[in-house]
């Protein structure tokens, strides 16, 4: 062990590439090794000879692991002790998927992945010094990911700053924004959208270390940056243009959700997006988009929650703004009044049964299904609403007009 020991603490003055570097910690342990980025991209691979699995050769053929073996890591439960963990983890063959015996261990810096580092055991069973070892292995590994990939950009200092200027809207110069842009790396063409994952438990550093993972190991869209805003995770993506990028947001909201959620437990999870924009300058108005998504599933959960995409919100994206005008008029919609009086005095509900009748798009079987009532009836609380206040269900104007009262006053009954 003492010479395993010698060689690890000499691979500072051997390392020239990750390619080398692998090949080394493969003779210290005796068995193949793979280093991986964060979403599981080969990046270099040491040599091997016979009695290896099939997912070590497709992975080294395809410069990927397979999805069907992460799905298989995530179900068996290995993924969440990869992520949380900061030492070695021994992961049992699962025969599914074609995965034979390994150990693996997650390379960071803070609660931010850089990749992994597994070892290709076979039916070789590791020591507890040599956990330790392996651990210290990933350390050097660490170094050169900081050093060769450039990962260090994102703890230079005035990253961070430069994304919370662009959140802010406080750059709205070109030539400003291509400047940092260059200086850190951050690579802002194509469509950008801000997505924000929002937690009503109290944010911890393992909540940390799974968000920054499932941001990174994503494949339709790039993430092109992140940051926690106390119970906010805030991602900055690129939308892939050969993708539709509604099922993409959508998708990876939903993967986002589900997965930190069933892992550690958490209560309510929710998730936003603001419109996608090419200018930097407008990522500003994206992040407040996806703010007001947010405010609204809060407010009205029953009905927003399913939605996460701004431009999905169709009248309730100007509906802040149209409560705040009514406020000021000190407005009372007339139709809405006499309808609710008449309610009040005859122990009915016809203000009720108007809402959800335009809810329903003006279909009297759709609304009468809902009521759980007979369509004839819902037929006769029409005919009386039209007595009661007057109102002319057959003009749009006026529908649209009392179903967005009917919105801004549920919002301010929240």
């Amino acid at each position: 062990m003492s010479q395993k020991k010698d060689v690890l603490n000499s691979l500072n003055e051997k390392m020239t590439s990750l390619d080398q570097l692998a090949d080394q910690i493969a003779d210290i342990f005796g068995c193949p090794i793979t280093i991986e980025d964060s979403n599981h991209h080969v990046v270099s691979y040491s040599k091997h000879k016979d009695n290896i699995d099939q997912v070590r050769i497709s992975t080294i053929i395809n410069r990927k692991v397979p999805d069907k073996v992460i799905n298989g890591l995530w179900k068996k439960g290995v993924m969440p002790k990869l992520i949380d963990s900061d030492d070695p983890v021994s992961i049992p063959k699962i025969n599914e998927v074609g995965l034979g015996n390994r150990v693996a261990i997650s390379v960071r810096k803070h609660n931010e992945i850089l990749g992994f580092v597994w070892a290709h055991t076979s039916d070789k069973t590791f020591t507890e010094e040599e956990l330790v070892l392996f651990k210290e292995a990933a350390a050097y590994v660490k170094k050169f990911f900081l050093k060769d990939l450039q990962r260090h950009r994102k703890l230079e200092e005035g990253y961070r700053d430069f994304f919370w200027q662009l959140l802010r809207g406080d750059l709205q110069d070109t030539d400003a924004i291509k400047q940092r842009e260059k200086k850190y790396n951050m690579h802002l063409e194509g469509n950008k959208a801000i997505v924000v994952i929002r937690f009503t438990d109290e944010v911890t550093e393992q909540m940390e270390k799974h968000a920054f993972y499932l941001s990174e190991s994503q494949v339709k869209l790039h993430v092109i940056t992140s940051l926690f805003d106390d119970n906010d995770f805030i991602m900055l993506v690129h939308l892939k243009e050969a993708f539709d990028y509604k099922q993409t947001l959508y998708a990876f909201m939903n993967q986002f959700i589900t997965r930190i959620s069933q892992q550690l437990d958490l209560a309510n999870v929710f998730g936003a997006a603001g419109l996608a924009y090419q200018a930097a300058q407008q990522i500003q108005n994206s992040h407040q988009q996806a703010r007001e998504v947010l405010k609204l599933q809060e407010k009205l959960p029953d009905t927003i929650n399913p939605v996460k995409l701004y431009e999905d919100l169709g009248v309730y994206q100007f509906i802040e703004q149209l409560a705040e005008t009514r406020k000021a008029d000190q407005y009372q919609n007339p139709f809405m009044e006499k309808l609710r009086a008449y309610d009040q005095q005859h122990g009915t509900s016809l203000l009720a049964s108007l809402e959800v009748y335009l809810q329903c798009d003006s279909n009297v079987y759709n609304a009468a299904k809902r009521l759980f009532i007979h369509p004839n009836t819902m037929n006769y609380r029409l005919k009386r609403m039209r007595e009661v206040s007057g109102i002319d269900l057959k003009d749009p104007n006026l529908k649209a007009n009392i179903y967005l009262d009917l919105i801004i006053e549920n919002i301010q009954q929240t």
